[in-house]
């Protein structure tokens, strides 16, 4: 038996993660993501898939942010019928980020052929909120820590990965015919000290590792995330300004609102109204709360005066004339609205309304990946487009690297160090080309790893006649 791997997204870029393991007579997908950001990635999305996809048995994923599951209703549409394995908690965020990003897809489409600045005549989506819901059929939830099959050949584990509820690493099993050997994916890794989810776990043995490095060539700042996050917040509000805070609707929303509870119950911050105006991370939070068992919040949870996600100051705005009604607001106040990156979803309309008064302020608190809009406004553009329209840039800008959901690169250099045994290749993927190349650097030389930063498109062998 020989085992090869084609890397068809997450080389080179934060986005688009797709790993097709072939076996000989079994294929399978460890993630299905969307690619974003720039127009050249976002292309490939339209790109024919490179195999008969009702040959691909099965898909295996680590987590259930778009770059990671959004072009699930694309693969299905194509012809894809095999079971999607994920963990439980990642199938009920999957659900719901899937519908989103088939409503947005539909929407942008619809704005774009009405505004007429698509350069298709007639602008359609990539897939639809039917397509999305399509692929719920195929998801089959497992719990952590527990193995299961997906061939007789080969078992799977889902560990602890951090990053968002529900995100996993996977240890992938594959017995040939005088050997076994381990893959292991580590999946987006979180941060070793978030108050929310539970630190990466330690894998000890792997013949071949794929390894994120997303923040592979920065440190996280010293200072505590939420101090910074007090600071810029308490300045906004001396100024009589909003508070704008673009966050993935899964994990940074979480967080955020985590931090925010915190800072006004002991005074870091004036008590002022929240509104967290995305229905997904609404949905989201929810979820939470039903799995319970997977993140360090449970204590917490039980004391309802002691709740982040349910106190006075806290507003959920899931209907469209609410969120409008916000802009009503010219107080103090602290808007939490999707997408992180601003590529879409309503915080577009509050950055619309608000980017142009010097009294407010954007505070971005992930990663923003280059040619995001989120990117050019951390980067400084003065001038921002959205909704087709040029926009001078008069809000401050900041962003909190502390709040990343994503291990720096001496947490990732940790998680690598958990290997006892040094594998037989590594491959470095999810990260741009410099985060990579210096992620790269320090594994070979301190680690004493065989790096490859694969291509996309790339093929390798990993094994012959095992």
């Amino acid at each position: 038996m020989d085992i090869t791997a084609k890397f068809l997204g997450g080389a080179k870029s934060v986005t688009g993660s797709k790993y097709l393991i072939d076996i000989g007579d079994f294929e399978f997908l460890v993630d299905c993501g969307l690619f974003q950001g720039r127009r050249a990635l976002r292309d490939r999305n339209w790109d024919k898939f490179p195999m008969p996809l009702p040959e691909m048995e099965a898909v295996v994923l680590t987590h259930a942010h778009l770059d990671h599951i959004g072009y699930l209703p694309k693969l299905v549409k194509q012809g894809f019928s095999g079971p999607i394995y994920a963990t439980e908690a990642t199938v009920e965020l999957a659900k719901i980020l899937l519908l989103d990003s088939g409503k947005l897809q539909e929407e942008e489409a619809e704005y774009a052929k009405k505004k007429g600045y698509s350069r298709h005549k007639n602008p359609e989506p990539l897939y639809t909120q039917e397509d999305a819901e399509a692929v719920f059929p195929l998801f089959v939830g497992k719990p952590f820590n527990r193995p299961f099959e997906i061939d007789p050949r080969i078992q799977v584990t889902f560990y602890y990965a951090g990053h968002i509820l529900g995100a996993a690493s996977a240890k992938i099993k594959i017995k040939g015919d005088s050997q076994e050997k381990t893959l292991v994916f580590s999946g987006d890794l979180g941060r070793y000290h978030d108050p929310i989810l539970y630190p990466p776990t330690v894998i000890p043995k792997a013949d071949v590792i794929w390894i994120e490095s997303t923040y592979g060539d920065r440190v996280s700042p010293a200072v505590k995330p939420h101090h910074e996050l007090a600071t810029y917040i308490n300045r906004t509000f001396d100024r009589g300004g909003v508070v704008i805070i673009p966050a993935f609707s899964v994990g940074r929303t979480q967080l955020v609102l985590y931090y925010l509870y915190q800072l006004m119950k002991t005074d870091k911050i004036p008590k002022a109204p929240i509104f967290l105006d995305s229905p997904m991370a609404i949905n989201a939070t929810e979820v939470y709360e039903q799995f319970h068992q997977d993140h360090q919040l449970i204590a917490v949870l039980d004391e309802r005066d002691q709740h982040p996600f349910q106190h006075n100051q806290l507003h959920f705005t899931p209907k469209v004339e609410q969120s409008k009604r916000i802009n009503e607001h010219s107080g103090n106040a602290i808007i939490v609205s999707a997408s992180g990156m601003a590529t879409g979803g309503r915080v577009l309309h509050h950055l619309y309304n608000r980017i142009t008064s010097e009294k407010n302020a954007v505070i971005f608190v992930g990663y923003q990946a280059e040619g995001t809009r989120g990117r050019r406004l951390v980067d400084g553009e003065p001038y921002i487009n959205i909704y087709g329209q040029e926009l001078e840039v008069k809000a401050h800008i900041h962003q909190i690297d502390g709040l990343s959901a994503h291990a720096d690169q001496e947490e990732l250099i940790d998680w690598a160090e958990g290997f006892t045994d040094k594998p037989k290749l590594a491959f470095v993927i999810h990260g741009e080309e410099k985060a990579a190349e210096t992620l790269a650097a320090r594994l070979k030389d301190e680690l004493g790893w065989n790096p490859i930063i694969p291509q996309y498109l790339e093929s390798f062998v990993l094994f012959d006649n095992i």
